[in-house]
């Protein structure tokens, strides 16, 4: 199919997960997506493993996230790869990194370098925490910045003390802010056919994360989050019954709803139930009674209930239940991809869905400097 960013073409400075992430949201919309490398031992992020798990000695996460790219291997010490890459940059339409503030700089390829090379290059970039100011040069890092943004304590209840979430989340929403504002850029480049810079940080990404809870913050007097004492409490700032709950034969996910009617339901009353009010105020009270009612029968059979009365609850599934399921099977999230020994390795495809068609691509991660002949004969012997 025709993808819409066809005949773009990236050069992809970016190491480790956020910025490589955006690149794979546009490789996988059609651009033509560039990894700048170290020769030999190419990206760092190459060497990043979840589980120490590694294919074709790179890990297992690189690939996931570097799937349908090229590899360009040079050395940027090296005054001729330099110039190599300079002849890419007026060639380029976008231009990805996440050094370290200054490094950019020291090589000539900054964005006032590479847009007297190119007047018309989308220039982006990615820090921990922005170019300059007290934070400059720490690392930027994902739970170093969720620790650092409160981000830590609006998960779990009371007695837990900090929690991280168990994902990569602000790189990947970094990554998400990213790709959103080179696609901005490329807007506004087809009007004024002028380069375009495009800045973004982990902790600016953190911050807008939390935009809902930060807003009610700084608005209630400053109260710090008020996580449930209630194990399974869903949100810090949310009334009952949100939250999950255990049951007789596993767990139970109750969203937010009319607690008057969940209430007549379950068979239990009080003011806390009937005032709107005390719904946040009490909301201990009510989970905890909540909670012994449906430890009566199973999740199974509560989600048919529940549901059937239009309350918005479903069972807590795990991997292997959720993978089994209709809804997952209908998504078709999943996709092969073909690693060069001939071996498939499954991964999860683009969410994107265009002119009806989802965005599969079976091409893995490049090896390092793999496509440098062909790159060469495309974009500098012409």
């Amino acid at each position: 199919m025709d993808r819409p960013l066809e005949g773009i073409l990236v050069l992809e400075f970016s190491q480790f997960m956020a910025g490589p992430t955006a690149g794979l949201r546009l490789a996988d919309l059609g651009a033509r997506v560039i990894k700048i490398e170290r020769p030999g031992s190419g990206e760092s992020g190459r060497q990043i493993a979840i589980k120490n798990i590694f294919v074709d000695d790179s890990s297992l996460v690189f690939h996931t996230i570097n799937r349908n790219k090229e590899s360009y291997a040079a050395d940027l010490k090296d005054p001729v790869d330099i110039e190599i890459i300079k002849k890419l940059i007026k060639k380029a339409d976008v231009i990805t990194h996440n050094f370290r503030p200054g490094i950019m700089e020291k090589l000539g390829l900054d964005y006032a370098s590479a847009s007297q090379i190119n007047d018309q290059i989308i220039y982006a970039s990615v820090t921990g925490y922005g170019k300059a100011g007290p934070w400059a040069r720490k690392p930027g890092q994902d739970l170093l910045v969720q620790s650092m943004s409160g981000l830590t304590w609006l998960s779990g209840s009371e007695s837990d003390g900090p929690v991280p979430f168990g994902l990569a989340v602000i790189d990947m929403y970094c990554a998400t802010h990213l790709t959103q504002g080179i696609l901005a850029a490329l807007l506004k480049r087809s009007r004024t056919k002028k380069s375009v810079l495009v800045e973004v940080s982990l902790l600016e990404s953190a911050l807008d994360m939390q935009f809902e809870v930060l807003t009610t913050h700084l608005n209630d007097g400053r109260k710090l989050p008020q996580r449930s004492k209630v194990r399974g409490g869903g949100h810090a700032y949310l009334s009952a019954p949100y939250g999950l709950y255990r049951t007789a034969g596993g767990y139970l996910a109750l969203a937010m709803g009319d607690l008057r009617v969940l209430a007549t339901i379950l068979g239990l009353s009080g003011d806390h139930y009937e005032q709107k009010e005390n719904w946040f105020s009490a909301r201990d009270v009510i989970m905890k009674e909540i909670g012994e009612v449906v430890l009566q029968k199973t999740a199974t059979e509560w989600v048919s209930l529940l549901e059937s009365q239009g309350i918005w609850c479903t069972e807590v599934n795990d991997y292997p239940r959720f993978f089994s399921s209709e809804g997952f099977v209908n998504s078709r999230m999943l996709q092969n991809i073909e690693l060069n020994d001939g071996t498939a390795l499954k991964t999860t495809r683009s969410v994107f869905c265009i002119d009806g068609h989802y965005l599969f691509s079976s091409k893995p991660a490049p090896q390092v400097g793999q496509d440098n002949e062909r790159i060469k004969i495309d974009y500098l012997e012409n």
